[in-house]
């Protein structure tokens, strides 16, 4: 396992473990709230990054994490893959917080918070099928193989669709897209401007 890749897994999983201890404490203090709620705090733009709400919600957020962010840290090397996994949380939470300034009510934008890494994990999922779109995967449930293009613009879409129906269901879906979209951005400047080398070659 990569090294950063390896410290954000650890990180991600003792604050599960002090959450589980005290959970409100954990998602009051650490959670990204809205910036005009009383319970923002400077830090949590950083720290809700490495807060998760139960054990699926962590379970597959770090099984991506070290499925991709290895493959990925390996490939643009330990520097540009703490940038890119931030930039992406980030991306992830700045489209959310437009969302909910443009959609949400008054006490939503004050009591509901943003937690969990999955914005950066839509930006390593893009990240993955940008450098390696041709490689297969298959899915857990249901076992569906295909190509990484393919199968990353079907969950962006899945995304979209889910987003814009409005379901209520507690996802942030316009998150996920966020870290996708900062996930295409980087990448594809880095190709552009040749800073990333792959199989023998700058890309």
């Amino acid at each position: 396992m990569t090294s950063v890749t390896k410290h954000l897994l650890f990180i991600n999983i003792i604050m599960f473990v002090a959450t589980l201890f005290n959970e409100q404490f954990m998602i009051g203090t650490f959670s990204m709230f809205y910036p005009a709620s009383p319970f923002f705090r400077i830090w949590q733009p950083v720290t809700h990054l490495f807060m998760h709400g139960g054990f699926f919600h962590i379970f597959f957020n770090m099984y991506s994490l070290f499925l991709f962010g290895t493959v990925i840290e390996r490939t643009i090397g330990s520097k540009k893959f703490v940038v890119f996994y931030f930039l992406s949380g980030f991306g992830a939470m700045l489209l959310h917080l437009l969302t909910m300034y443009l959609t949400a009510d008054p006490i939503s934008q004050a009591l509901t918070p943003m937690l969990g890494a999955s914005g950066a994990i839509y930006g390593l999922f893009i990240g993955y099928g940008m450098l390696f779109p041709d490689s297969i995967l298959t899915l857990i449930f249901p076992p569906i193989s295909l190509k990484a293009k393919w199968m990353m613009l079907i969950f962006v879409g899945i995304e979209l669709v889910i987003g814009l129906a409005d379901t209520n269901d507690g996802v942030a879906h316009f998150a996920h897209l966020g870290g996708a979209l900062l996930g295409f951005l980087l990448i594809f400047y880095w190709k552009k401007s040749g800073k990333i080398w792959l199989r023998d070659k700058w890309i």
